[in-house]
């Protein structure tokens, strides 16, 4: 009984924590969130696939900026920011890497309904396919959308959990592009 009662306890306190820490995120605006979550380690390597079903990994965009989203057409926060990244790519698109990686698991997400969302918007910027989940892992991205911004050097300077506005979005590329 007392063991049950520890550990009820300690689940509380992980609950509670964990809602403060949502709360204070979500009560942040764009300019504190873009104020932290700075990085400066190394991106971590990954496979994923290209719309042609050829491999692709980190290593291919070694020495530009690279712009890192993990989505899914599924999420309505990851839908909602789309048009903010077309943008950005068609304007910065010939000096940074836009990795746009879909969270592709078969079941809820395939590799047609994302190109059918994709296509139906008239998006044309890259879009890759995680077909395994293993980048996904390997950038802890648990919750979509989020966005890494990579530096040249192939650092991660600054990530993002949530929808971003273009705005934000285009000072995080600020971050890794000083453009010419």
């Amino acid at each position: 009984m007392k063991k049950r009662t520890i550990a009820l306890i300690i689940a509380l306190v992980f609950i509670i924590g964990g809602a403060a820490v949502g709360y204070y995120l979500l009560g942040m605006s764009e300019e504190q969130q873009l104020a932290g979550g700075s990085g400066g380690s190394a991106a971590p390597d990954f496979l994923i696939y290209d719309n042609e079903g050829n491999e692709v990994t980190m290593a291919d965009f070694e020495g530009k900026p690279v712009v890192l989203n993990f989505w899914a057409s599924w999420c309505g926060p990851c839908r909602s920011e789309m048009e903010g990244f077309e943008s950005q790519y068609q304007e910065l698109g010939d000096n940074v890497e836009f990795v746009m990686v879909n969270l592709t698991d078969g079941g809820r997400e395939t590799v047609d309904s994302a190109m059918d969302f994709i296509n139906g918007e008239g998006y044309s910027f890259p879009v890759y396919f995680d077909k395994d989940m293993t980048a996904a892992e390997s950038y802890e991205a648990y919750s979509i959308p989020v966005t890494y911004f990579i530096d040249a050097g192939g650092n991660i300077v600054y990530n993002s959990i949530g929808a971003m506005s273009e705005y934000a979005l285009s000072e995080g590329i600020k971050m890794i592009y000083a453009g010419e």
